[in-house]
């Protein structure tokens, strides 16, 4: 009977859905890609205890104490020692370009000081723009000026190993005074934001023509590829500056987040860094047949954006394989800009190279989208 209920119909019903799971690739891709991915980035790629992160040394004496300190500092796992500038406007312009998260610099009479047991003072420059990534970090090398001059405090000067330390660490934790985290997360959230809404925007306005058939008229209009693409990008860079400015002006007036570069300088990144994510979402929508699946095929592409640009997670911190999936993303250099004008204060020269990359991605996305942009509806 038709109203009793039967396992052999359930069972045909089980089988048709399996089938359509077969037929539709993307989606069985996305059940079984999205859990590995989460699995490789969660258990291999993210560190909340980021180690080896790059650092100066601006040594301004030289005896058997500072040889022994640095070394301590090239010995540590979270230190690895990258540069050793000459003056501290050198030293300055490694950590506002980012070339470095950390700054020691020994002062001139740091031995006499320390021989006389007056506690010298061991200056450490942090770039605090992401507290979590310098917070142990700090706490390693409180440790280790503690206990590095053991070995050279013998004779008269070992009296110097009792309480207090020998040496006072005074720390400066540039562009974020305070640790808060606000500072750090609303300047990026732009980069987000813009990276979702531009995606999912475009991707849908492209596979939106061809599910309600206007496709067709767009085919056979007098207009080539790139003026189509150009048309369906230009109304959305309008909205992603919107965005933008709403999400500034809460950061400044909620969260009181520093604007200290130029808003001119980060409104032409904003142009580019917009058309790179708009040219994604129209590189997805050519291969995709309806609005589901070009939804689906951005979250690919958001779930490694977000895990593994910085903007959860200390960059730095993750294995070098991560890092190297991290620079092809244009998130990842956009929200080094972003927080390198706001927080820094960065001109064009600090943001140069990073400017540079996206503007290849821009390029390298465009091409792709061009190429594989459908002539017809087959």
């Amino acid at each position: 009977m038709a109203g009793s209920f039967s396992f052999r119909r359930l069972g045909a019903m089980i089988r048709k859905e399996f089938i359509q799971m077969r037929r539709d690739r993307l989606t069985f891709a996305m059940m079984l890609g999205v859990p590995v991915m989460q699995l490789v980035l969660f258990g291999y790629a993210i560190n909340s205890d980021p180690r080896h992160l790059a650092t100066a040394i601006l040594a301004q004496d030289h005896s058997v104490f500072t040889r022994s300190l640095v070394a301590g500092i090239e010995n540590s796992t979270y230190f690895d020692v990258v540069a050793k500038p000459a003056t501290p406007a050198e030293a300055d312009r490694l950590l506002r370009s980012g070339a470095v998260q950390f700054v020691i610099e020994i002062p001139p009479d740091f031995t006499r000081d320390l021989e006389r047991g007056v506690r010298p003072q061991l200056l450490l420059d942090a770039d605090a723009t992401d507290p979590s990534a310098t917070g142990n970090a700090v706490t390693g090398l409180q440790l280790l000026a503690a206990t590095v001059f053991d070995r050279d405090l013998a004779g008269p000067l070992m009296q110097l190993k009792q309480d207090p330390p020998p040496v006072d660490l005074v720390i400066h934790r540039r562009y974020n005074a305070e640790g808060r985290s606000q500072i750090n997360i609303v300047p990026g959230l732009i980069g987000v934001i813009l990276t979702m809404t531009m995606i999912i925007f475009t991707a849908l306005a492209m596979t939106r023509e061809v599910e309600r058939g206007t496709m067709e008229n767009l085919l056979t209009m007098p207009v080539r590829p790139v003026e189509v693409m150009v048309g369906k990008i230009l109304p959305y860079i309008a909205v992603g500056y919107v965005q933008t400015a709403v999400i500034l002006a809460a950061a400044y007036w909620l969260f009181s987040v520093p604007m200290s570069g130029s808003l001119w300088l980060l409104s032409t990144v904003l142009l580019v860094f917009i058309a790179a994510n708009l040219a994604v979402g129209f590189t997805f929508s050519t291969p995709a047949r309806n609005q589901l699946q070009a939804v689906q095929m951005t979250i690919f592409f958001f779930l490694p954006s977000i895990l593994l640009s910085g903007f959860m997670f200390p960059f730095r911190g993750m294995p070098q394989w991560a890092q190297w999936i991290g620079e092809v993303l244009p998130i990842t250099h956009f929200l080094r800009i972003v927080r390198g004008i706001l927080l820094k204060g960065n001109g064009f020269a600090e943001i140069a190279v990073d400017f540079a990359a996206l503007t290849a991605f821009l390029v390298a996305v465009s091409l792709v989208a061009l190429n594989r942009y459908r002539q017809t509806l087959d």
